[in-house]
């Protein structure tokens, strides 16, 4: 029987004030990388649930998701490097807009996570070379025109909560 294929789910916050949009500066095996706050999304949890978690954890800042702007795919191989062996994920990234909250006191950025800042569309386009993902750019096109989708299009059965170990 072969393995059954699996994507890494993932959540990100795109948050946008006056302009300019929030993105994390990252330790990533490739170096610095600039991302939106984002990152895996935990067991038990549901994906509206996640976004907040990784966004405070990235930002330390609370944020209220209150909509879905899409849910993508991408690819990337990180090649082999001395005994680690190459990477080929897929992930699969349900991007959220909303409302940022309060920087909490006494909270740290993630580990890996350098700073946050604040880049306008133009200083994202042309930063293209340092971004994580290719989806940095897109959620942000999307989310400039408009795209917006009820959060009331995503359910998580109660039953998902009920598995966590």
């Amino acid at each position: 029987m072969t393995q059954r294929w699996k994507p890494s789910a993932t959540v990100a916050a795109i948050i946008e004030k006056d302009g300019k949009f929030l993105l994390v500066e990252e330790h990533t095996p490739e170096g610095l990388r600039l991302n939106n706050p984002a990152g895996h999304l935990d067991e038990g949890e549901s994906l509206v649930a996640g976004c907040a978690r990784e966004a405070l954890e990235e930002t330390m800042h609370l944020f209220t998701p209150t909509y879905l702007l899409g849910a993508y795919m991408s690819r990337f191989v990180r090649p082999a490097r001395g005994d680690r062996p190459a990477e080929d994920i897929t992930y699969l990234r349900f991007a959220f807009g909303g409302e940022l909250g309060t920087l909490q006191p006494g909270r740290s950025l993630d580990t890996g996570i350098v700073r946050t800042l604040w880049l306008s569309p133009d200083e994202i386009r042309a930063s293209a070379e340092r971004h994580r993902s290719p989806l940095i750019v897109r959620c942000m096109e999307d989310h400039l025109r408009g795209q917006r989708f009820p959060l009331d299009l995503i359910h998580t059965d109660p039953s998902v909560c009920g598995l966590q170990k």
